[in-house]
């Protein structure tokens, strides 16, 4: 376990939110990496929303240091609304529980804040060297929301979260495109010319051209009005070992 001592600035306090459904094999690895990248020291807590996992990730991120509670409802969309509901930071950073932000990410997000943006996001890459999913990160550069993914991690301001009415849990998917185009209107939103590193692990069990071909329809659909239902019936009829 990493002890970590907390030395807060009065600019900024951070609240870190981990949603999570049996993580259990890498929930400390992301702990660990959260607490050793803030480098400026601005993390207040960590909050695992867990939704029911059944195998040690409780376990594990207990093992940690952090706040672990039980949504009352499954779903990444309630989860971490439920976390942000518990969170006392004046800004809270939404990240998945694969998702490793860079070193230094605090004082990223700090930088930002301090700028006038009320919200962001970083850049994209993965933890596999596949020319496909190098290409697909390259994208995520731009300012186009069509390029955003949930994996890019999101930081906001409570009180703009708040305004905006958090994340819909009408969306069982696409729950953080639907919310950054929310926060946008009106708002300004940074997107950090620096990458997380995600896991490819379900690229790598689907394929990488089926994953993101899979993925491409899902968000036309989306596009197009298909009904959360439909989305989600398609997404599990085609995806190995969603978690959703």
């Amino acid at each position: 376990m990493i002890t970590h001592i907390t030395c807060y600035k009065n600019e900024m306090i951070l609240s870190v939110i981990i949603p999570t459904y049996n993580e259990g094999a890498g929930i400390r690895n992301t702990i660990e990496r959260l607490w050793q990248h803030d480098e400026a020291q601005l993390i207040k807590e960590i909050i695992i929303a867990d939704g029911g996992s059944i195998d040690n990730t409780r376990a594990e991120a207990n093992s940690e240091g952090v706040t672990i509670t039980i949504s009352p409802q499954k779903g990444r969309a309630a989860q971490m609304n439920f976390g942000a509901s518990l969170a006392s930071g004046d800004v809270l950073y939404f990240l998945h529980a694969d998702t490793i932000p860079p070193i230094n990410f605090t004082q990223d997000i700090r930088t930002a804040i301090d700028s006038g943006y009320d919200a962001g996001c970083y850049r994209l890459s993965f933890d596999h060297g596949h020319w496909f999913l190098k290409a697909n990160s390259w994208f995520t550069r731009f300012d186009v929301n069509a390029f955003r993914y949930g994996d890019q991690s999101l930081f906001v301001t409570k009180k703009k979260f708040e305004s905006t009415g958090g994340f819909s849990e009408k969306h069982i998917v696409m729950e953080d495109h639907h919310l950054i185009k929310r926060l946008k209107k009106p708002g300004r939103f940074k997107i950090i010319k620096k990458p997380v590193i995600t896991s490819a692990r379900k690229y790598v069990q689907n394929g990488v051209y089926k994953t993101q071909a899979i993925f491409y329809l899902i968000y036309f659909m989306y596009r197009m009005g298909f009904s959360q239902q439909k989305l989600l019936t398609i997404y599990r009829r085609l995806i190995k070992q969603d978690k959703l």
